[in-house]
């Protein structure tokens, strides 16, 4: 399983990607490509299969047929090394969070880093630039219950960003943040951007959508328009 993506390759191809839950299928046929050092955002209306999408690229849980290509990983071809694969290639910002709630926001940080050649100094000392970063130095201690909604929501967004991955999977990032804030997690994407890094959001956010090179409309489980 190679994990060096072709330079000139897409960083994300979906081909007739479906999905069914039960009885119901969610995606029925989406096709899309999203280049390298790009920022394109899902749009669509809720319950059209968009969060759906973002799980099956990170590799969350597995398509029921079509072609799945993440950083130049073929998620449908292989079952081996996708622990690997979220660490190292992919980080995902969830929409409900998922923090640890025994851990500390610095802890949450830090988890996303084990198992990498970093050692428990340098995630400490990330996981504190980034908490900082996001404005959020004098909350690295509290654990999620104690704060709020946009603070655990950018505790994701640092928890994501741990790794530099290539691809940065987000999952309506900045819906509960404050226009400061979100004006901070909009510059660290563009950030990852700039260095080559591909970002693919889920949003109903202008802020976010009005950056975005590229909105990728989703309608009834399939991709109906990929406007410029």
């Amino acid at each position: 399983m190679s994990s060096e993506p072709v330079d000139d390759a897409p960083a994300i191809v979906v081909r007739d990607l479906t999905k069914r839950y039960g009885r119901t299928e969610v995606l029925h046929g989406v096709d899309l490509a999203v280049a390298r050092g790009e920022f394109a955002v899902l749009v669509g209306p809720s319950g059209s299969g968009k969060s759906t999408v973002l799980h099956l690229l990170a590799a969350l849980e597995p398509a029921d047929t079509g072609e799945i290509v993440v950083a130049g990983q073929h998620l449908t071809r292989h079952v081996g090394h996708l622990n690997h694969f979220r660490r190292e290639q992919v980080g995902i910002v969830f929409q409900l969070h998922n923090l640890i709630p025994r851990l500390t926001a610095r802890e949450n940080v830090e988890a996303a880093m084990f198992s990498t050649h970093r050692g428990h100094r340098r995630r400490t000392a990330r996981a504190t630039e980034l908490l900082e970063q996001l404005d959020l130095a004098d909350r690295a201690d509290e654990h999620p219950a104690t704060m709020s909604g946009g603070e655990r929501q950018r505790v994701a967004v640092a928890r994501a960003l741990a790794n530099e991955p290539a691809v940065l999977l987000a999952d309506e990032p900045t819906g509960s943040l404050d226009e400061d804030s979100a004006a901070i997690v909009l510059a660290m994407f563009g950030e990852r951007v700039a260095a080559g890094a591909t970002v693919l959001a889920v949003s109903h956010d202008e802020r976010l959508n009005q950056r975005a090179d590229r909105l990728i409309e989703i309608v009834d489980g399939r991709t109906v328009v990929a406007s410029p």
